[in-house]
């Protein structure tokens, strides 16, 4: 034995690697024998390259690098012997792979072996070319392995027809000279070749228009004859599988006819009996026939209409539903959920076997059974599913009622038949999952509500009896306190009622118990504390003899950690102790949503202002115009231009919101006919500190914009609706300083607003825009009326220190909203110590001229005794009228 040649055998490595105890001692092992492969790969060792050659691929299949022993796979690859070619190829084949430079090495030895006189080592060429074959090994060999596809061996004949379809993969346009040969092995009696030929039809089809029609027009009935005899065979034990002749030929044969079919309705009636015969014929007891009717079920689905076979289709799926195997059921559930695009009426019927699906153990089974359950809901069925879906909602697994909880609520709104049915599932979901649902449901349930006048009493007591048992559901509580704050009268009153409902008795003291056990319910977050501030604040005025409770309790928050709820507490104590005499006016019911423009902007489709029913926005336009300075994202990132800047617009619609003004400059309610007095507009403006109401210069009745720049401003605003203004109420501001400084929050004086004229009134002041220790930069404006939205911009440089700098080149960068262009600068040499100056003239364009302000980022290059330098710096100290 040759000193440097590894002696020990391969199961002898693999017992000492399989007794190693831990990692270090196996890499010690691999260390070992791999340091003795090289050393006889170095040495030539002949005698034992297949055994060192089988024991690197061992130690491939552990992990481990073994690079160095490629080389000697085209060695033994170059052997005359079988054996040394048997395990040259299979190194080959583990120990690399096609983007390996060194494969292209095999090539001429692959061109051998391919026509040598021995079928076996053809066979071994044949099985290492579909395995590792590049695309320039394809284009070399393509002729051989056509010519194989006629070799008298069956098995050569089966390996070339694999070997031909990684060849097409690589080669596209190799498909033309494959069609006929692969036509031939169509014919062929030996299952093996008649099954990888038909996998080469397939291939060929989906890479070749040319071949799909040659093959639909020569061959759909030579396969249609084929399946039947293969489906009506009688046992053969070479080929039989759980009692089906050959289910792997089946399934081949189903999918190359489905490639045939679709699109073509001739080639599809020519294989509706035979599919009809499989799909009736199969037996689904078993595992095999099981496949057999999924792939004949995706066969009929795919050719075109034929409404008998397709019902015949669903029927099977309808049965895989059934079955006690989580795979068949899932693959079923996804085919049902393609055949809802053709034939929903036969779906139909699988209902209740669906519905089942639904509440399966399967996670997986359950998801997808409720997304095909989503699709099944229409007019006719949706009282009876929904019914099911919540009776299942009160016992299914936490996991899976948020998706159960938002699926219920989807069918709910996209086909409820009434409103009262609607408001009961909500309610009904809300009571079992009402912490699993989102925002937008409960907000879609008040907007609802409110669009139902007949049902305010209806919704108030059903949503107080909900309260009874699910108080700890917290989207629930928010909408049983918004109800009981609106309509708690009707809750007392029992008005409204209903034929189906039963009376009640509520008192007013029950209804503020319901809000008390809310705002003091340890779950209770900020939002639902906050709701309940409001609903009390409401019902103090609807409830006058609760009116001490309700302020103790309002009291109790005036030292929350939570400043909205202290704002709140402060403010709404103050109404209560203060202004009894407008408290009712303040807390009138809220205008109604019109739920076309909830929806829109739910669906991203509308502003995020919501008008009132057929009635116009409210406009309430700013008495002095003021321009509102750029959002801080635009300072910090220029390039950050999503955020929208506050405009006047949504100045008054957060003040809108805020107050909740009504917008329709009318009565909600039905009735009033309260006309506009100038008493109630002192007393409002006296109460939100405006002053005494003047005429405007320009006679139109509107409200100052300098309404939340005053004191709104100063505290955080809730997006939550607080106080409905009573909707007669003309508000007129003042534009001088206001007589009488009362403040919601016991007489805070207010600073006068600023006026914006004083600076319209001067000519545009220069600003320092940059400066620093070496650089200072100063902008000097200059407008054109016709053109209010450019801006013309003389840039002057100046240099601080006692350097020259050369090579100036000044650049400036802009947001989205705002052009920019440069003029050339009138030198690129700044002399030193303020000598001497460079102006460069910019011009700015902003689109959101009034509504967002001239930002500007800039940086200044420059060289100072032949080193580069450059600063850059933040440009925010624009006029705001620009």
């Amino acid at each position: 034995m040759n000193p440097f040649s590894s002696g020990t055998r391969l199961r002898d490595m693999i017992r000492a690697i399989r007794a190693c105890k831990t990692a270090a001692e196996e890499r010690a092992v691999v260390r070992k024998e791999c340091a003795d492969i090289r050393a006889s790969i170095n040495e030539n060792d002949q005698d034992y390259s297949h055994r060192n050659l089988a024991k690197l691929m061992f130690i491939h299949m552990l992990g481990y690098p073994t690079h160095f022993g490629q080389m000697e796979c085209l060695k033994l690859i170059a052997s005359p012997g079988f054996p040394e070619k048997r395990i040259g190829y299979l190194g080959l084949m583990l120990l690399l792979d096609e983007r390996q430079e060194v494969l292209m090495l095999v090539t001429n030895s692959l061109k051998q072996d391919l026509n040598h006189t021995n079928q076996y080592i053809v066979g071994l060429a044949l099985c290492a070319l579909g395995n590792i074959c590049s695309a320039e090994m394809a284009r070399d060999l393509a002729p051989e392995v056509e010519r194989l596809l006629q070799f008298r061996d069956p098995n050569i004949r089966k390996k070339a027809a694999l070997c031909s379809v990684r060849i097409i993969r690589k080669v596209p346009d190799l498909a033309e000279n494959f069609v006929n040969p692969a036509a031939a092995l169509l014919k062929e009696k030996h299952h093996g070749v008649l099954m990888t030929g038909v996998q080469l039809c397939t291939e060929l089809c989906k890479v070749s228009i040319e071949a799909l029609e040659f093959f639909r027009k020569r061959c759909t009935e030579a396969l249609v004859r084929t399946l039947r005899d293969v489906a009506n065979s009688p046992y053969s034990p070479e080929y039989d599988v759980a009692g089906i002749t050959d289910p792997f030929l089946h399934i081949r044969l189903l999918k190359l006819l489905r490639t045939l079919g679709h699109g073509d309705a001739e080639a599809s009636d020519n294989m509706n009996d035979i599919l009809a015969q499989v799909a009736s014929k199969t037996e689904s007891n078993k595992n095999a026939g099981n496949a057999i009717l999924y792939e004949c079920v995706q066969t009929i689905m795919s050719i075109e209409d034929n409404g008998g076979l397709r019902v015949l289709a669903i029927n099977i799926l309808g049965r895989f539903l059934s079955n006690r195997d989580n795979n068949i059921r899932y693959v079923a559930l996804n085919m049902l959920m393609r055949a809802m695009t053709v034939d929903t009426q036969a779906v139909q019927r699988h209902r209740a076997t669906i519905l089942e699906c639904v509440k399966d153990s399967d996670a997986s089974i359950r998801k997808r059974a409720l997304e095909l359950i989503y699709l099944l809901v229409n007019e006719s069925n949706v009282k009876s599913l929904t019914k099911e879906l919540i009776e299942y909602l009160e016992v299914s697994e936490e996991e899976f009622k948020g998706d159960l909880s938002a699926k219920i609520c989807s069918i709910v709104e996209k086909f409820y038949p009434e409103k009262n049915w609607y408001i009961d599932q909500m309610l009904k979901v809300l009571s079992e999952a009402g912490n699993y649902v989102k925002n937008d449901v409960w907000y879609a349930l008040i907007v609802v509500i409110t669009n139902a006048p007949a049902l305010h009493g209806y919704s108030v007591r059903a949503l107080y009896k909900a309260f009874q048992t699910s108080s700890e559901q917290e989207n629930l509580v928010r909408v049983a306190v918004w109800c009981i704050g609106e309509y708690g009268d009707l809750l007392v009153t029992n008005t409204g009622m209903l034929d189906l409902e039963d009376t009640i008795t509520v008192t007013e003291s029950d209804a503020v118990d319901v809000i008390e056990i809310a705002i003091k319910h340890h779950l209770s977050d900020v939002t639902t504390k906050t709701m309940a501030l409001i609903a009390l604040l409401k019902l103090s005025s609807r409830f006058p003899s609760c009116s001490e409770r309700i302020q103790a309790m309002m009291v109790q928050h005036k030292g929350s950690l939570f400043l909205e709820l202290q704002q709140r507490s402060l403010e709404f104590g103050s109404i209560i102790q203060k202004h009894q005499n407008i408290r009712p006016s303040l807390v009138e019911r809220m205008p109604v949503l019109d739920e076309a423009t909830f929806s829109g902007r739910r669906g991203g489709s509308l502003p995020t202002s919501v008008s009132t029913s057929g009635k116009a926005s409210l406009n309430i336009p700013n008495g002095i115009a003021k321009t509102v300075a750029a959002p801080l994202v635009d300072l910090l990132d220029l390039s950050s231009d999503d955020t929208p800047a506050p405009t006047s617009s949504s100045t008054a619609n957060l003040l809108q919101d805020l107050l909740g003004v009504d917008s329709t400059l009318s009565s909600a309610e039905p009735g009033n006919t309260m006309q506009p007095s100038k008493a109630g507009a002192d007393i409002l403006l006296d109460l939100l500190s405006i002053g005494t109401p003047a005429p405007l210069q320009n006679g139109s009745n509107s409200m100052n914009g300098d309404l939340l720049s005053t004191q709104v401003n100063k505290s955080p605003v809730s997006s939550l609706d607080t106080i409905s203004l009573p909707s007669s109420v003309s508000v007129q501001p003042s534009l001088g300083p206001p007589s009488s400084m009362m403040d919601l929050l016991d007489g805070f004086g207010l600073t006068p607003p600023e006026s914006v004229t004083e600076e319209k009134g001067s000519e545009y002041p220069p600003v320092v825009a940059f400066e620093s220790g070496s650089l200072k930069i100063v902008f000097d404006f200059s407008k054109k009326p016709e053109s209010p939205q450019m801006t013309n911009i003389v840039a002057t440089f100046t240099n601080l220190t006692p350097n020259t700098f050369t090579d100036f080149l000044f650049q400036a960068a802009v947001p989205k909203f705002l052009q920019l262009h440069l003029d050339p600068a009138s030198s690129n040499t700044l002399p030193a110590s303020g000598n001497g100056t460079i102006t460069q003239t910019l011009r700015v364009t902003n689109s959101q001229h009034g509504k967002k302000a001239l930002v500007m980022r800039v940086r200044i290059g420059y060289k100072v005794d032949g080193k580069d330098a450059s600063e850059e710096g933040h440009v925010n100290n624009f006029p705001r009228s620009l």
